[in-house]
């Protein structure tokens, strides 16, 4: 029995190729291997329905298939899409966009013109009260907390092209948000027909349309013939005529897939390769410059180790972590250069300004809190009552095994001054859970802005987002700062805002609920070859642009 399945397997992966090979021809043009794109995500994907476009690995694929009102250029910026143009109220409560009129949806046997229907304002009606229906459960209904519902809903459609968005208070990074991939578009017809097997029949009205996908295999994107982007030269986005996906789990298959062009791109560093393709000053080897290059910008991701601040847990009784003096002499005991130059090859930066990253806060960026002053530390330790460490109880920080290295890493650091460290390494899933519940005195996550505006991470620590309704793990509460927080939402100068940002950095370095780490960087390896690649600190994948040079007859994928 297990003869045959293993042979079952075999047969089942040799035909892998030569069915998705079937999908991406079966289009009206025979695709080249020149014209497809190819990539692994060894993560997987769990739907195409943007409504669930949680994890990055969906957003990259629902980017390729859904467009929205705006979207963000490669500076954040917020720039058109389907709304070619909007205004704002003075009061901050009205948004009004104008729609284009030439966006249509992909071809669907429910449209009464099968090839596509146009796209209307009142599509996204539809597709923003979803968002909020209960019954769907999406992550995304935080989006519009800020909405006024008792004035027409808080979304009206005047006609086929323009759309009015209501709000029952101002709240300046509201445009930015429109750009997240929760809100972009979807036809009603087509969504009430499949209803939660839309996740795997998506229609959106992207660069590319749907074609094919074998769960947990591969995922095939055809050519969208009635897209509405053009080139500055008129030619008609986007260029590749397909994009496949595989979803194969072994890192370093993947890896190897990139060396050998079967795929064209990866993202990320992985631990048991990076001393391979990345140099001490973080560069691309030298041995690989020939098959790739390497793309790289700072990324809107930050960290962390986060405290429980909530004395009422459990796992704060009598802990020495209640007095500030503790935590920030952990933040000066541990040497971030030295950790990010050794552990990550310089492909990140120390978290040195704060939990903010400089790219999102400029005014706060020459900030320096907390660098590495063991000195310092010692200092704050015996002010607080333990001498070298002395009669300080151990301190448990919990993580999941991709991080093992850097908390033995800092576990070391703190022994220098006397502070004992247990790691605790749990599932991911037991991880999240656990530090929800606030069960973990100290742990280790990361956080990754949902829109390119401060605003997203300081809301970490605003004491009405608690988790594990909102997601402030720490239960961090200064009245002070939520002052703040509530002001600069509505505050329309920019300048005075991102001054209102800094002041709340620099209570949280002061309070120090959290001990920043290092500023993640969006890392791309890309095939000499491929071209137009575009990326930005959000690292959304955009592969409108993506041009491929053509092969010689005789290589082989």
């Amino acid at each position: 029995m297990k003869s045959t399945l293993i042979n079952r397997k075999r047969i089942l992966w040799m035909l892998i190729p030569c069915v998705s090979a079937f999908f991406i021809s079966c289009q009206h043009e025979t695709s080249t291997d020149d014209e497809v794109f190819y990539y692994n995500e060894s993560l997987g994907i769990a739907t195409l329905d943007p409504a669930f476009s949680r994890d990055l690995e969906v957003m990259w694929a629902t980017n390729q298939l859904f467009d929205g009102l705006v979207e963000l250029d490669s500076q954040m910026q917020v720039i058109p899409c389907i709304a070619n143009h909007w205004e704002i109220s003075e009061d901050g409560l009205t948004y009004t966009f104008h729609l284009r009129n030439d966006v249509y949806f992909h071809p669907s046997p429910l449209f009464a013109d099968t090839s596509g229907r146009k796209v209307v304002a009142q599509d996204f009606v539809y597709t923003f009260n979803r968002l909020l229906d209960p019954s769907m459960a999406s992550p995304a209904t935080w989006i519009f907390a800020s909405l006024d519902q008792e004035h027409h809903g808080g979304f009206e459609a005047l006609n086929d092209s323009t759309l009015q968005i209501y709000l029952k208070e101002p709240f300046q990074p509201f445009l930015g948000m429109m750009s997240m991939q929760y809100c972009n578009v979807v036809p009603q017809e087509v969504v009430e027909h499949y209803g939660a097997e839309f996740r795997n029949h998506p229609v959106g009205s992207g660069p590319f349309k749907f074609a094919f996908w074998y769960e947990n295999v591969a995922l095939v994107f055809h050519r969208h013939a009635k897209y509405w982007q053009k080139d500055d030269q008129g030619e008609s986005l986007p260029y590749l005529k397909a994009v496949k996906i595989d979803f194969v789990k072994d890192m370093s298959v993947e890896f190897q897939g990139l060396l050998q062009g079967r795929y064209d791109f990866m993202s990320g560093i992985y631990a048991s390769f990076k001393d391979e393709l990345i140099d001490q000053q973080g560069n691309l080897a030298a041995v690989y410059t020939d098959q790739l290059y390497f793309q790289k910008t700072p990324f809107i991701k930050t960290d962390y180790l986060g405290v429980m601040m909530d004395p009422d847990m459990e796992v704060n009784r009598n802990s020495p972590l209640m007095d500030s003096r503790v935590r920030q002499a952990i933040s000066c005991a541990i040497d971030r250069n030295n950790m990010v130059k050794h552990l990550r090859n310089n492909t990140v930066f120390a978290a040195e300004n704060g939990f903010v990253p400089p790219v999102l806060n400029p005014i706060g960026k020459d900030s320096v809190f907390y660098a590495y002053d063991p000195k310092r530390a010692a200092q704050l330790l015996a002010e607080a009552g333990y001498p070298g460490g002395k009669g300080m109880p151990e301190i448990v920080i919990s993580t999941v095994s991709d991080y093992t290295d850097l908390i033995e890493y800092i576990q070391h650091q703190l022994g220098k001054i006397g502070i004992a460290v247990k790691v605790n390494v749990l599932q991911g899933p037991a991880l999240r859970e656990q530090s929800a519940k606030g069960q973990l005195a100290v742990f280790r996550k990361s956080w990754l802005a949902d829109y390119a505006d401060a605003e997203n991470f300081l809301a970490v620590f605003y004491s009405g987002n608690f988790c594990p309704t909102g997601p402030n793990y720490t239960h961090y509460h200064n009245e002070e700062f939520d002052a703040l927080y509530q002001k600069a939402k509505s505050e329309s100068n920019d300048s005075l805002r991102l001054e209102m940002y800094a002041l709340m950095n620099n209570i949280l370095m002061r309070d120090a609920p959290v001990i920043p780490l290092y500023y993640d960087q969006v890392s791309h390896f890309i095939r000499q070859g491929v071209t137009g690649l575009q990326t930005n600190p959000v690292n959304m994948l955009d592969l409108r642009t993506v041009k491929k040079r053509k092969r010689d007859a005789s290589s082989e994928r």
